[in-house]
């Protein structure tokens, strides 16, 4: 029988393939440092005049929290530090900073370390902050794909499952980047809910509850794919459009479905808290069926204000280019979307998979 913390513990095997009809490529990312990049794209861009300082940041190797830590050390207070998000340490990273004005000769002294450089400097009327981006641009090199699809061309089957998602879209599946090096946060997320003590300062324990909505997001569009709702809608769902992020509750399913078909819509999925309420019909039944699964109830999140997230997106701009040794793709994901999710589809690989912790390891 599965226990409650093997079934929040994340594993990629959990998670079904739209692609999974197609061969991976096989390979790896992050064998150098280049392999993995990744640039903001921002929602709007400095006026060049006003209170707040903006730089313009390339990162190598470091998290956006370790260049956090270099502008604490120069002297400016951590409120005062705006970032539109967080990105991958293990990579060449280019994102935009701020911080007030008086404090524009500590922002520019980021240009002294070795790993970081300044692109760009600017100026903006307001402080930056968490989401003024509409996603990130990555370009990744997958070295050493298997012998067997190196004789059915590595590029042809990465396409192949390119054109799939293209078609279907791209299951929204939070990443293991939210769940910990080893897997467990959404565990440590569900003894901060039951009362429990854990370890760890109030905004860590945030994160850990984050881990459990996401958790919880991740085996509702697992149960929409095995169940044939995927690309499409059921009763009471809530719904968002491709097009222009509006989002609605389906009122009429015989006439929003053939939209979602489409791909001009797709499903809207919670995240548990408190400003979300139980959808009715098929939907709501499902999410109730989750909260079951890993034997929550619903007035547990009244600590988190919660949200709905698509089901699906559909990357941009893809672009495949043959190496000798693999290929190099790029691609542009909305904000909130994981690459790691993308790149598996395509390799069929555990990327990026959480250790073993030794707490789970069985013995003989």
């Amino acid at each position: 029988m599965t226990t409650l913390q093997e079934k929040l513990r994340f594993t990629w095997d959990r998670l079904p393939y739209v692609c999974a009809d197609v061969a991976g490529t096989g390979g790896q990312i992050r064998q150098e440092t280049e392999d993995f990049q990744v640039e903001e794209l921002p929602l709007y861009l400095p006026e060049g005049k006003g209170s707040h300082s903006y730089a313009f940041i390339e990162k190598r190797n470091l998290s956006t929290r370790d260049v956090f830590v270099k502008l604490l050390e120069a002297g400016i207070p951590e409120r005062n530090i705006g970032v539109a998000g967080l990105k991958d340490k293990a990579a060449i990273a280019r994102q935009w900073m701020s911080v007030p004005r008086k404090f524009e000769d500590a922002l520019k002294s980021l240009d002294d370390f070795e790993d970081i450089r300044i692109l760009e400097l600017s100026r903006h009327k307001n402080k930056l902050a968490i989401g003024h981006l509409t996603g990130n641009r990555f370009k990744l090199r997958v070295r050493g794909t298997a012998e067997e699809a190196l004789a059915e061309n590595a590029i042809e089957l990465a396409r192949a499952s390119i054109d799939i998602i293209n078609s279907s879209g791209m299951p929204n599946f939070f990443g293991p980047q939210r769940f910990g090096n080893y897997g467990n946060n959404a565990m440590d997320g569900y003894k901060i809910l039951m009362g429990e003590r854990v370890p760890g300062g109030k905004q860590l324990k945030r994160f850990f509850i984050s881990s459990l909505q996401s958790a919880l997001f991740n085996q509702n569009v697992c149960w929409r794919l095995e169940r044939g709702h995927y690309t499409g809608l059921v009763s009471g769902d809530w719904a968002k459009k491709h097009d222009t992020g509006g989002e609605f509750e389906v009122k009429e399913l015989e006439t929003e479905l053939p939209r979602a078909l489409n791909n001009d819509i797709s499903a809207l999925l919670p995240l548990y808290g408190k400003k979300i309420k139980i959808a009715e019909g098929d939907a709501g039944a499902l999410e109730r069926e989750v909260l079951e699964h890993f034997e929550i109830e619903w007035d547990a999140f009244t600590g988190r204000r919660g949200a709905r997230r698509i089901t699906r997106i559909f990357p941009k701009d893809i672009e495949l280019e043959e190496e000798s040794d693999g290929y190099t793709v790029s691609f542009s994901l909305p904000k909130g979307a994981f690459a790691t999710v993308f790149m598996r589809e395509i390799m069929k690989v555990d990327v990026d998979a959480p250790r073993m912790s030794p707490h789970l390891v069985e013995t003989a």
